[in-house]
């Protein structure tokens, strides 16, 4: 599901169906009372029937355990006015498989993602300066994390997910000890020439030139090609929520400069 820019305008708070799902348009209201631990305004049974929240525009911080156990939502997109997430605001969303960031994000707190089963990928925005302990501890299929070089990095964040036990730094259970060596390999999977594309694809906003010039060098072959936990470039591109290039126009695009060439 994808929001365009000029669609912002015309959301207004509440819940009601959008493209096919029961949908809150969420616009900062306090859900939860963190001193007596109970929901605000919704009941537990409607917040069950959530499937997408979209944050809107004007919404800067979403406070601790906002929707917290919100089990079937599957998709968040938030306005690039959100700057802080704050301690366990998606706490153990089981179904929740995608999250657009805001461009304007800041900061994530202490498990705010914690416990989300089926959320496979995340791409941290540039503007993100800390994300807080455990923050996507416990998602089990978590295997794509692209994160900036510049984002501070808490302890035992990708803890219990797909990614680390696919790392040398995993016991047996999916936890770690060596915090700073996992931190750092988790900003360089990609860093080498070699897994140029791959960098290019996960990037905040990959661009049809730059990844056409990558793949004129390597040949298409390189768009299947996997890098050390065995993801390939068009996985990165089709989880990527900020890119809007499709697989099928890249190798278009590659053909007809080729049959261009040749013609010449």
């Amino acid at each position: 599901m994808r929001v365009q820019t000029e669609e912002w305008r015309r959301f207004i708070p509440g819940i009601r169906m959008y493209q096919g799902k029961m949908t809150y348009f969420y616009n900062g209201e306090i859900l939860y009372d963190n001193e007596n631990q109970e929901h605000l305004i919704y009941e537990w049974g409607e917040r069950m029937d959530w499937e997408v929240i979209i944050v809107l525009p004007g919404v800067e911080v979403i406070p601790e355990h906002t929707f917290a156990g919100c089990m079937n939502v599957e998709i968040v997109i938030m306005a690039d006015t959100v700057k802080r997430i704050e301690k366990g605001a998606f706490l153990h969303i089981n179904y929740l498989e995608s999250v657009r960031f805001s461009r304007s994000l800041e900061y994530i707190g202490e498990g705010a993602f914690r416990c989300c089963e089926f959320l496979t990928s995340i791409f941290i925005p540039p503007s993100c300066r800390e994300i807080g302990h455990a923050a996507f501890d416990r998602c089990p299929s978590l295997i794509i994390f692209h994160v900036p070089q510049h984002t501070q990095l808490g302890q035992g964040m990708i803890a219990e997910t797909a990614l680390i036990k696919e790392s040398s730094f995993a016991n047996r259970y999916g936890r770690y000890i060596r915090e700073a060596e996992v931190n750092q390999w988790l900003k360089t999977i990609n860093q080498s020439e070699e897994f140029a594309l791959h960098r290019a694809c996960s990037s905040f906003n990959p661009t049809d030139n730059i990844i056409h010039a990558i793949v004129r060098q390597q040949g298409l072959q390189s768009l299947k090609k996997q890098n050390n936990i065995g993801i390939t470039p068009m996985q990165y591109l089709k989880e990527n929520p900020y890119a809007e290039l499709e697989e099928r126009k890249i190798i278009n695009r590659y053909i007809l400069d080729m049959m261009g060439e040749m013609v010449v």
